[in-house]
Order: structure tokens, then C-alpha cells, then sequence
């Protein structure tokens, strides 16, 4: 009888855990407004996120409010207007670090994500530097949903092979074998628009800095004009001697597509390049592809993280939560990392899971000195990275490496960099 009575308990109990799940899955209907900037050879990693929410809860129709552009500058234009205009999307992709805290955390835009981060145990599976990027000292404020290296050389093995060239370790040494390159009618090092020459010079400055006075750039503790960040300009206008002429006319994947096709030699961009060559051109990592961290920065990982959080004022607040939860499960991030060329930024993510290139990556990421990308996010806000790209533009005019290190530090001071 007693028996009978906890089986009945039991029973009982099930069915309540049962409906409530039920009930749990139904609150989570309507609509999710997501807004990112992957969309072309991208969009196959944030679809499988999309398809894999969309199973989970059959009861949301998404809508992927994607806005094209390389590294999101049309896309972060179109947001600011959304988000000052009271019409947020439910929530949209943002670099972690001050693209993230210097824009919207400041402006009080964002909800605050400690009690989630609690709640689905975070704090043990994301590095805790990486969750200091998405943090103040008032909360958490997005999810990470990968981790991408900005600096890597990519070429193509059986290219160099045939032109006689190996994989330069310092820019000095890229700069002899130049010249060489050019007299063979290949394109040293391929470039596209203002934004990948940002990159570009980033890798750059890195080689010349070292990851220390990289990090005391961005406290205030080096100044711009410094002799050493003024021969990074210097360095810079030397490299861009041995570049393609159209580049400002190009997109990333065109820049890619010229190593891939022999017209250039080189190319350094983050490694969603390497997930386009492997996912969209089908080329196997090691011998379709090679790749070495940017001259100067062995055992350096120069780090940029995408992540995505919750807006003040949302129109499906429930939905936005339950696509959060999904980014951060180990599931979800090794659904979407091996497509997008990235790695998961869980420390428990099925490696399995992930091509050699990607595995090297993760290697990397755990034993290599780790540093931010002004490129993308990390170490200066929006205004920095807005007057900056007119800094980078005037430079490429003129190639005055003084003048660059002058309106770089007036940039600096005005966005409060180093304050």
C-alpha cells in the first residue's frame, strides 16, 4: 500500500515536471528578431543555429534581420539607429569587449546576464578573461558565441612551392621576397576595403609593439605618437608598396579568392577565411590551404569574440532569453563553430567536432599569449573605430606616418581611450 502510495507520488510529480516543461516550451512562441551582419559565405553557420532553435521551439518563426557588410560596418550603422530610435531587435550580434561595453553597456541599452550566466553554470566552461570582456562591475552583458583569430596568414602551399617563396616569420623577411613575388606577376599580399587594411595594420603593429605595449596602447600607459607606434605606420607603408591596387574595390572573400586562384601570394585575415575556403570552396585545411600566425606574432593569439545579449526594451524578451541559452550550450556553440571557422568558446567544446585548421586554433588558444582586436571590438569603442577608419583612409593617401600617429592620438584622447 505504502508502495503504491510514492508510486502514485511519483506519477504525480512526473506529470507536473512534465506539463510544466510543456508549458515552459509554449511561452516560447511568436516571434525572434535576430540581427547580425553574416550573411553570403557566413550564413550557412547561423542558419544551423537558426534550424537547430527553430526544432527546439517549433512555436517561434525567427526572422534573420542579416545586414551585409564585411566586419558589420553597414550593420552597426543600421543598429544605432534601431537601438537610439526605441526600436531594438531582439537581440543582435556584438564584439565582445568595447564594441559591446563602450557603446551600448554605457548608453544603458543592454539587460544584465549574471543571473543566466548563474543559472546555466557559465562561469565554469567560459574562460573567465573572456567573460572580464563582457563584463562590468555592474554585470554580464552578452553570451559569447565563438572565439576568432585576427592574426593569420593564409596561401595556399603548392603556390609558394611553385614560385620558390616560403612562409615569411618576420615582415622584414616578407618585404625580401616582395619583390620577387612582384617581378613574377603575383600580388605579394592581397588586401580589400578600409576595413581589412584596419586588420591588417593591426597584425602589423602587433609585430612591432609585442603584445605588452599592444595592451599599454590601449590603457593609456603608450602613447600614439611613441617612436615605436610611429614605425609601425612606417612598417605599414612599406608592406602596402607590395599590395593590390583595387583593393578598396574588393570584399574579403574577392582578397581571399586571389590567393586561391595564384594571383596573390598572401593574405592575413581573421579565420572565418578559413571557414570560407573549407566551407564554401571546399578546400581541405594542410593542403588546399596553409597557414602561420602574421609575421612577427608567433605565439600570439590576437582575439576577437562575437556574442550576442539582450536589449532593454525587446519585443519577445522570452524568445531572446531561450536563443541565449541555446548559444552558450556546448551543442549549440559546436553547431555553429565548425561551419563559421571558429572555435568554440567553451572550454569543454568536442574538438571531434573540428577540422585541423580549427583544432591548430584551439591549441593555440590555450598555450599562446592572448591579446584584443581593435579591428574587431575588443580594445576601443565605436567612436575610436569610427574616426579611425578616416585616419587609415588619409593614410593611405599620403602614407605619413607621422601625421597617422598625430590624428590616431587626437582619436584616442576624444573617445576617452586610456582615461
Amino acid at each position: 500500500m505504502k508502495t503504491s502510495r510514492w508510486l502514485r507520488f511519483a506519477i504525480v510529480c512526473a506529470a507536473m515536471v512534465l506539463a510544466f516543461a510543456s508549458v515552459a516550451q509554449a511561452a516560447v512562441s511568436g516571434k525572434l528578431e535576430i540581427f547580425s551582419w553574416w550573411a553570403g559565405d557566413e550564413g550557412p553557420a547561423l542558419e544551423a543555429l537558426i534550424d537547430k532553435y527553430e526544432k527546439m521551439y517549433p512555436g517561434v518563426k525567427v526572422v534573420n534581420s542579416t545586414v551585409t557588410g564585411g566586419a558589420g560596418v553597414h550593420a552597426k550603422a543600421v543598429l544605432k539607429t534601431r537601438l537610439l530610435g526605441g526600436d531594438p531587435p531582439d537581440t543582435f550580434q556584438v564584439h565582445a569587449g568595447q564594441e559591446l561595453i563602450g557603446t551600448w553597456v554605457v548608453a544603458d541599452r543592454m539587460e544584465d546576464l549574471t543571473e543566466l550566466y548563474e543559472q546555466e553554470g557559465w562561469h565554469k566552461v567560459f574562460p573567465a578573461g573572456l567573460v572580464k570582456l563582457l563584463s562590468t562591475d555592474k554585470g554580464i552583458w552578452s553570451v559569447p558565441v565563438n572565439i576568432h583569430r585576427s592574426n593569420v596568414m593564409f596561401f595556399i602551399p603548392d603556390n609558394l612551392s611553385k614560385w620558390g617563396v616560403g612562409v615569411p616569420a618576420t615582415w622584414e623577411e616578407f618585404l625580401k621576397i616582395a619583390p620577387d613575388l612582384k617581378a613574377k606577376g603575383v600580388v605579394p599580399l592581397s588586401v580589400a576595403e578600409n576595413w581589412t587594411q584596419t586588420h591588417l595594420w593591426e597584425s602589423v603593429a602587433l609585430s612591432v609593439l609585442g603584445p605588452d605595449k599592444w595592451e599599454k596602447l590601449w590603457n593609456g600607459e603608450l602613447s600614439w605618437k611613441s617612436p615605436e607606434v610611429i614605425k609601425a605606420w612606417e612598417m605599414f607603408g612599406d608592406i602596402l608598396e607590395y599590395t593590390n591596387a583595387d583593393a578598396s574595390s574588393l570584399s574579403w572573400q574577392q582578397a581571399t579568392d586571389m590567393v586561391v586562384k595564384g594571383q596573390a601570394a598572401f593574405n592575413i585575415m581573421g579565420d572565418w577565411a578559413a571557414g570560407y575556403m573549407t566551407t564554401t570552396l571546399k578546400l581541405k585545411p594542410g593542403t588546399g590551404f596553409g597557414w602561420a600566425a602574421s609575421p612577427g606574432t608567433n605565439g600570439i593569439f590576437m582575439m576577437l569574440s562575437d556574442s550576442f545579449g539582450l536589449p532593454v526594451g525587446c519585443p519577445n524578451r522570452g524568445n531572446a532569453i531561450a536563443w541565449l541559452k541555446m548559444l552558450g550550450s556546448r551543442d549549440g556553440q559546436d553547431t555553429f563553430n565548425p561551419l563559421k571557422g571558429s572555435i568554440s568558446a567553451r572550454t569543454d567544446s568536442d574538438l571531434s567536432k573540428y577540422d585541423a585548421y580549427l583544432q591548430s586554433a584551439a591549441n593555440d588558444w590555450r598555450s599562446n599569449k592572448i591579446v584584443g582586436s581593435l579591428a574587431h571590438g575588443v580594445t576601443a569603442n565605436e567612436r575610436f573605430m569610427n574616426d579611425f577608419a578616416t585616419v587609415m583612409e588619409i593614410f593611405l593617401q599620403t602614407k605619413n606616418a607621422n601625421a597617422a600617429a598625430n590624428a590616431a592620438e587626437a582619436v584616442a584622447i576624444q573617445a576617452g581611450i586610456g582615461r
